[in-house]
């Protein structure tokens, strides 16, 4: 039985078998990174097999294997690429938190995020197969806490006197809350517009009460 499909006390984080050096390699690999995402969104994950990847992307299927053990390690490194892309856009507005306008940086940002939902049918493609089985739901997990460690950090002037763990719950409620609210967001039937309205909502709301609370904890001078 393959692993990523097991119920384990303890699941591993799905990654590569190896991540290529060499230029020739690198185009291989991201070549089926490409092939992957074309086909998951056409055919969705249960129709989604290796050899179709390595046949898209004009590459051996033993070649594929000497990268990806199988499809939940694909979808995998998918996810860890889209999430890895937010983490370096968020880093480029790091100095504007926790400026007297962060609430229009908040805004802004998940105007952004919405846009890459919108334009990049894949991203609701790879959050949907991350749910197919506890390996790839548990890495899912992993690729999100490395983000909420960037959010947390990015909190700590907004809210200085918060402890670090409890900001470190509320950055990784936050991730959590915008990746199911962005992927209901482009669900069928669904006004995109109004849902991200209503992210913006919660996020803002939920931010000004952490920011007050941190501030009335504040030591008296």
């Amino acid at each position: 039985m393959d692993p990523a499909l097991e119920l384990q006390s303890d699941p591993q984080e799905l990654m590569p078998r190896k991540r290529p050096i060499q230029e020739r390699s690198r185009r291989k690999f991201d070549a089926l990174l490409a092939a992957s995402r074309e086909l998951l969104v056409e055919v969705g994950f249960e129709s989604f097999t290796c050899e179709e990847v390595a046949a898209r992307a004009d590459v051996p299927i033993g070649t594929l294997y000497q990268f990806f053990a199988n499809k939940y390690v694909i979808v995998c490194e998918l996810n860890r690429q889209d999430l890895v892309g937010v983490q370096h856009e968020l880093a480029q507005f790091n100095g504007e938190v926790p400026s007297l306008d962060w609430l229009r940086f908040l805004n802004s940002f998940v105007d952004h995020l919405a846009g890459l939902w919108t334009s990049d049918p894949s991203r609701r493609a790879v959050w949907l197969a991350m749910q197919s089985t506890p390996s790839t739901r548990a890495t899912g997990a992993l690729h999100e806490k490395a983000l909420a460690e960037q959010i947390s950090r990015m909190l700590a002037p907004l809210t200085p006197h918060t402890l670090r763990e409890r900001r470190k719950m509320m950055a990784e409620v936050l991730v959590h809350v915008v990746y199911s609210m962005l992927n209901f967001s482009v669900q069928d039937n669904q006004s995109h517009a109004d849902a991200v309205a209503e992210l913006k909502r919660l996020m803002g709301a939920y931010l000004l009460v952490a920011e007050k609370e941190s501030r009335s904890s504040a030591p008296k001078s």
